[in-house]
């Protein structure tokens, strides 16, 4: 495993920011790290790349403990904070070179290093250019060509595409999908549309503790699963619905409400019981099941 968070707490006098998680990304897997404002997910990231110490549990990058190999992990990792922190009166392409030589690359392999990362990172036009003079879009680039620039083995990055526009948030995808190919990437977003896009795992944390771990392929097929609330008139039983072919689960919700999961939508075949029972029905919906719901249902309870 690339990155391994066991059992981790951060603790800021009565309040846990971090709760007792565990969780864990391999190479060449991107996981998107996902919760609400405050959830812990900052927290965790720089826990992970040694900018905090955690109050107890453990974190290892590549196999180095993040407190007592805390150089090792920082040459395994790079990091682009949700605050792009850059220095705006340097230039790109000088910029860049000063981050190599902070990694302590030999002059030689830090100027192949920096033609790569600026070509991979689309800055070639921008790189004779002060940071300062760059859009939000292309700083974001230069954010991540600096957590690039020592070829770490695992991505870090906060928030990467906050406040960028459209055509922005396809170029930095786009880009983040390349990378992420020899690496393992962590990433936190509010944008579900970039999980859907980038994914292969989800980690929902909430409250400083993890409420959902799992591959998005998993997470897909729960979205196939459509929810049917049914109310009739007077007490019913579940029983007459069982045998539905296409039924996953029934919950009585009320004596006269269902909450029925199904792979389709079966709601014909739910009338026509009814009718068969002589059951009036008072009313029915269907709510097909959405990324968008699984997060709030999860950060909800």
């Amino acid at each position: 495993m690339s990155l391994i968070v066991k059992d981790l707490v951060k603790q800021y006098g009565e309040q846990l920011a971090v709760n007792h998680i565990s969780f864990e990304a391999k190479k060449g897997q991107i996981v998107g790290f996902l919760g609400p404002n405050g959830a812990g997910k900052s927290t965790t990231m720089k826990i992970a790349t040694c900018y905090l110490t955690p109050t107890s549990g453990t974190v290892e990058v590549c196999g180095y403990d993040v407190l007592t190999s805390s150089l090792e992990v920082r040459k395994k990792v790079g990091y682009l904070p949700e605050h792009n922190p850059l220095y705006l009166e340097m230039y790109v392409h000088e910029y860049l070179h000063f981050i190599g030589s902070l990694h302590q690359l030999k002059t030689i392999f830090r100027n192949e290093r920096v033609k790569k990362v600026v070509e991979l990172c689309g800055l070639g036009k921008e790189q004779h250019k002060k940071i300062g003079m760059l859009s939000k879009g292309y700083r974001q680039r230069v954010g991540l060509a600096q957590a690039l620039i020592h070829e770490p083995e695992v991505l870090i990055l906060d928030e990467p595409t906050s406040a960028l526009d459209p055509l922005q948030i396809i170029e930095i995808r786009h880009l983040i999908k390349e990378v992420s190919k020899e690496k393992t990437v962590l990433f936190s977003t509010h944008i579900l549309q970039e999980v859907k896009a980038l994914c292969d795992r989800v980690v929902i944390i909430n409250l400083g503790r993890i409420v959902k771990d799992s591959p998005l392929s998993d997470l897909q097929l729960q979205k196939d699963e459509v929810k049917i609330q049914v109310e009739l008139e007077g007490e019913i039983g579940i029983e007459p619905f069982e045998n539905i072919p296409a039924i996953i689960g029934i919950q009585k919700i009320s004596p006269n409400k269902l909450l029925i999961k199904a792979q389709t939508d079966i709601r014909p075949e739910i009338s026509k019981i009814a009718l068969e029972k002589g059951w009036l029905i008072l009313g029915m919906s269907k709510e097909e099941t959405s990324l968008e719901s699984i997060f709030q249902e999860a950060t909800s309870q």
